[in-house]
């Protein structure tokens, strides 16, 4: 598997299913997925910002997953920040989310950061426990309680 960086022009056909899929495992529908344009316009400004933290995983050429890594501000802090892990249904299952998780904490090692946050749904269970099993936390319910933060260490 490599990764590629996202270009909005190229890969439009496969972000918006995989995020829009994304929407689908985590909260059984895509009914807030939100607008397509502004989705793409926030891909182009965010991979602009940071193009090696907005990429497709490649695999034989065909690309079956995507990854959105930004550092922000939180309580004070510069922390990593996971706004997709993405692999597709058939892919899922077979230690490849391993290979995100690593690329993931390259780049965040890369920005001098120390720890990392992401948003998961609680009805995700195996979204959970993948995160769980690699060492992160839950912080908290977020949200109204739609979605719960974990933390994590590099």
């Amino acid at each position: 598997m490599r990764f590629e960086p996202i270009d909005v022009a190229k890969h439009r056909n496969f972000i918006i299913p995989f995020r829009r899929d994304s929407f689908i495992v985590s909260f059984g529908s895509d009914k807030d997925f939100g607008n397509i344009e502004e989705y793409l316009d926030w891909i182009k400004t965010k991979s602009k910002q940071f193009p090696d933290g907005f990429v497709l995983a490649i695999d034989n050429e065909i690309p079956i997953g995507q990854l959105e890594l930004t550092i922000k501000e939180y309580n004070g802090s510069k922390i990593g920040y996971v706004n997709l892990y993405y692999l597709i249904p058939e892919k899922r299952g077979m230690g490849l989310g391993k290979e995100l998780q690593q690329y993931a904490l390259n780049f965040f090692d890369n920005y001098g950061v120390k720890e990392y946050h992401l948003r998961v749904s609680p009805s995700n269970k195996n979204a959970i426990n993948f995160y769980r099993k690699n060492g992160m936390q839950e912080i908290g319910l977020e949200l109204e309680g739609k979605v719960i933060r974990m933390k994590g260490t590099l």
